[in-house]
């Protein structure tokens, strides 16, 4: 072909092209992501302490706006990350609410109102957007494009009210603990603890959880140990897109492996989501048959369906997993621990620094509506656990939604 053919031939291709309506054409939309690092006010702990702080209308993007990512870390006063083996973080949670815009403290507002996930737990718990504890350095929360957590639509937001965020932190001293597991599993003998946090005596029977390491509690410390007090914080990044109608939306579902739903109380189901369990040790024949793994199941109906878009589980130490299985008993996603294997901070041996993530194909892995799913969590039980946890965090694209 000749030299003027060819190029001829090439301004054809090129007129055609430009000629395709724009509806046929592929989009790319290259929508900017934002990120800010802020850090929470002070928390104080010494050997032994714990601190369980909520720190209200916390420094957070404002606008309409799509979150893409949200983690956190302990750190000192010089920005230093701080190790699990010396402040254990048992847990940080981000939720949402609105606050009158003037006249009240937030958490003293009569009209203060939570803005839950859209998880089916009741009675004010796991109502967060993220939560991790431990395992927050090597567990990925990242939203894939082209879905976003959308927040800060003004339609949604109460005349007179703003959108705000409050951080709750859960963090554990165990430095010259005697016993740093027990202290991080919040056992009731280690913290001399006979009533909770609200002066209320302790359940029979309850041997350790959250009941017994809340705010000001103090886990048994070597004897002739000196540590000094020091003001930690907590750093956390944020990751967001201005929203568009490009961003397809997701909803947020968090299970509880101890939820007990009542289904006897018509057509509204109680979810009795209790957050926390033991693990009791395995028998010596098991332990022999190396059969030690202590194995709870939850049943979840949805009550509406869509895509899932991306899962985690968030599990204590002696986890060995857990699964989301769909009522056919197929797989949606499986989360799995990485325990540390140093002394590196992010890298701490025995400690689970992370968890695995499902991030299926776009459109691969649906949910029915009113399907029923079964929250599973795997526990090492060669030793006793106490204040464990089996929770599930995924998120959803909606069924309408052109994914």
């Amino acid at each position: 072909m000749a030299p003027c053919q060819i190029l001829v031939l090439l301004l054809a291709v090129l007129v055609l092209g430009l000629s395709v309506p724009c509806s046929d054409a592929i989009r790319i939309n290259k929508v900017k992501t934002r990120t800010s690092v802020y850090v929470s006010p002070e928390f104080v702990l010494g050997p032994g302490s714990v601190a369980v702080k909520y720190f209200y209308n916390i420094h957070f993007p404002r606008g309409h706006i799509a979150m893409k990512y949200f983690n956190a870390e302990v750190i000192d006063e010089e920005g230093n990350p701080i190790p699990l083996y010396d402040t254990y973080l048992h847990h940080w949670v981000l939720e949402r609410y609105y606050a009158q815009t003037s006249g009240f403290e937030d958490n003293k507002d009569p009209e203060f109102k939570i803005v839950r996930n859209s998880g089916l737990c009741q009675n004010n718990v796991l109502g967060q957007y993220y939560g991790l504890g431990s395992e927050t350095r090597k567990t990925d929360t990242h939203v894939p494009d082209p879905f976003g957590i959308e927040i800060g639509n003004p339609a949604e937001i109460p005349a007179g009210y703003e959108e705000r965020w409050m951080l709750n932190v859960h963090a554990i001293d165990t430095r010259g603990a005697e016993d740093r597991m027990g202290c991080t599993e919040c056992r009731c003998d280690l913290y001399n603890v006979t009533k909770d946090g609200q002066g209320q005596p302790l359940r029979p029977g309850y041997t350790g959880g959250l009941e017994c390491c809340y705010d000001g509690t103090q886990c048994s410390v070597k004897q002739g140990y000196n540590g000094v007090k020091r003001s930690l914080y907590l750093r956390y990044t944020v990751k967001w897109v201005d929203w568009s109608d490009s961003i397809v939306p997701v909803k947020i579902y968090i299970f509880d492996v101890t939820d007990r739903t009542n289904h006897s109380s018509g057509p509204s189901l109680k979810h009795d989501c209790r957050i926390e369990y033991n693990v009791e040790p395995c028998s010596t024949v098991d332990t022999v048959n190396d059969q030690c793994f202590d194995n709870q199941r939850a049943m979840v109906t949805m009550p509406t369906g869509g895509y899932i878009v991306y899962g985690v589980a968030h599990q204590h130490t002696g986890g060995r997993g857990s699964t989301l299985y769909g009522e056919d008993g197929r797989v949606l996603c499986s989360s799995i621990p990485i325990y540390g294997q140093s002394e590196e901070v992010g890298d701490e041996a025995g400690y689970i620094v992370g968890m695995s993530t499902c991030y299926p194909h776009t459109g691969s892995v649906k949910i029915k509506d009113g399907e029923t799913l079964v929250v599973g969590s795997n526990y090492s039980s060669s030793q006793p656990h106490t204040g464990v946890m089996g929770l599930f965090y995924i998120l959803v694209a909606e069924y309408q939604k052109n994914i």
